[in-house]
């Protein structure tokens, strides 16, 4: 019985663990790495077509944009996810298969017109997306599920994302049973639609993910209405468009939640009537799933308004968008307006397009409103990039660059404590995945000497004998570049502090004179206590 570390190790995306017990090899998710692959991750221990099942945390493509592959190379056993996570799959996954098409396509196109052999194949097809969703087995929240002898799960709702879930599985070999629980990815407390995450009682063995493991994201309950309306408001008032990369499976739904809030309070004085598009498909459909399935999903705010009679995320201006004619239209009309479109971290889709219109007229304000991977074209506008490349243009940014500070689907630190601290008794082993490499190193830390909890941060390949409670392998990093470092200890969790400081500084500029100059002296008197220290 054995647990092997494939992805998201010391990384945020790209999730994959295996499992091996009473004959069956499982994985727990197969996520598409997304941004800069860090470290080199090691391949599957069996063949892909010796895959029996699969255990699906949710549907985000860092979770399940591999499944498709795992199809194409001979999977044919099953996977369990949510109910909403299963129907989200249907439609992420043939998107993604699309875009993996398409891309395939247009590099071959173009070398084509270079004169040079197309070379270029998609990762997988519309028919191995296909292939795979009807492999999907559906299951309610809270139920014990046999999956076969030896194997039982049960899905917990975990507050990240419809029908996003912590997974319990009970593995039974030589006659002896043991629990491990995969957190997936832990929802904010402060997240909106969607219910807090639920706690669980009890584990030998538990992995979890770190996104978040040396960041608090707030201090109290955030009001992103009112913020948002006055960025509203500001932008508005200067002629330009709001323009919202946003995830187009959850994080649109709860921008357009806050934005039913605005419009129905009239909050933007002056702008009541402005228009919101949402211009993606694949966020089009996912609203209609998210109404489906409101009455399992939603938190009691959300279900306050279904049981009036309203649809929580819907309201007067709101204009879907599908074609591309459609799309382009966008750019070529006057009216101040926001932009929702896909995808998220500026990688791909619809919202390059906006960018390219936008980013160079001061007049207009880019709102990221979460997570931007490392090496992503949405990382570098938000880090202060004075100039882009999009479409082989160079486009110069000066329009306003704002974040919604605290806005992720993610669990901050606190919030990740709270969850391992749930379980009536420590488990014997936490494994610490899915986050930066030092946040991972930082954040083991915390566990071990704070809360006194047997954690570790493996590497890609690590493998772990869970009836000996013991490690079988630990691997070592192996950096895509060769110059990165990986971090560890306590010095991790130093840089991380730092970070976290610079980060404070940065969105420090609002603040009173006399509140900078009493927070710069903290930092100097900080500054002169440990002088010579590190040396």
């Amino acid at each position: 019985m054995k647990l092997v570390f494939i992805g998201a190790d010391h990384e945020v995306t790209g999730s994959c663990h295996y499992l091996e017990a009473s004959g069956k090899h499982i994985l727990v998710d197969y996520g598409m790495e997304q941004g800069v692959n860090v470290f080199e991750n090691a391949p599957l221990p069996v063949d892909e077509g010796m895959i029996d099942y699969v255990f699906l945390t949710h549907a985000h493509i860092d979770h399940s944009g591999l499944l498709p592959l795992l199809y194409a190379k001979g999977f044919r056993g099953s996977v369990y996810t949510t109910e909403a996570s299963a129907e989200l799959c249907s439609i992420m996954l043939r998107d993604c298969a699309h875009i993996q098409m398409m891309e395939a396509e247009w590099k071959n196109r173009k070398a084509r017109r270079s004169s040079q052999i197309p070379t270029m194949d998609p990762l997988y097809t519309m028919e191995d997306a296909e292939g795979l969703i009807k492999r999907i087995v559906p299951c309610h929240y809270g139920r014990e599920v046999e999956v076969c002898e030896g194997v039982k799960i049960r899905f917990t709702d975990i507050g990240h994302l419809l029908g996003s879930a912590s997974i319990e599985v009970w593995l039974t070999e030589e006659g002896k049973t043991k629990k491990l629980v995969f957190s997936g990815d832990i929802g904010n407390k402060y997240h909106p639609l969607l219910k807090d995450p639920a706690p669980t009682a009890e584990a030998d063995y538990v992995v979890m993910e770190s996104t978040y493991g040396n960041r608090l994201h707030t201090t109290e309950k955030p009001d992103y209405v009112q913020e948002l309306a006055s960025i509203l408001k500001e932008t508005f008032d200067r002629g330009g468009n709001v323009v919202i990369p946003s995830f187009a499976v959850g994080r649109t739904q709860e921008m357009l939640y806050f934005l039913r809030k605005i419009k129905v309070g009239r909050m933007v004085e002056g702008h009541e009537d402005f228009p919101v598009y949402v211009d993606s498909p694949l966020a089009v459909e996912a609203t209609g799933i998210f109404h489906h399935n409101e009455l399992e999903c939603f938190d009691e705010e959300a279900m306050e308004l279904v049981r009036a009679g309203i649809n929580p995320i819907s309201f007067a201006g709101l204009k879907l968008t599908i074609t591309s004619d459609e799309s382009r239209d966008i750019n070529f009309n006057d009216t101040p307006k926001v932009i929702i479109s896909a995808s998220g971290m500026c990688e791909a889709g619809r919202i390059r397009h906006h960018l390219k219109h936008n980013l160079w007229r001061p007049e207009c304000t880019i709102l990221f409103v979460g997570y931007q991977a490392v090496g992503t074209l949405g990382r570098s506008i938000v880090e202060g990039a004075r100039e882009v490349r999009l479409f082989g243009e160079h486009i110069q940014i000066s329009a306003q660059i704002r974040q919604l500070v605290g806005m992720s689907g993610h669990a901050d630190k606190e919030g990740l404590i709270d969850w391992i601290s749930a379980f009536e008794e420590k488990p014997k082993r936490v494994f610490v995945v899915h986050g930066e490499d030092s946040v991972c190193a930082s954040f083991v830390e915390c566990l071990r000497v704070e809360h006194g909890q047997k954690a570790h941060a493996p590497y890609s390949g690590t493998e772990f004998d869970l009836l000996a409670n013991k490690f079988t392998y630990e691997a070592q990093p192996i950096p895509v570049n060769k110059k990165v470092r990986p971090a560890s200890g306590v010095y991790a969790r130093l840089l991380s502090a730092g970070q976290r400081l610079l980060a404070i500084i940065t969105r420090s500029d609002a603040l009173a004179n006399k509140d900078m100059a009493k927070f710069a002296d903290q930092i100097i008197s900080l500054c002169d206590k440990w002088e010579g220290n590190g040396k």
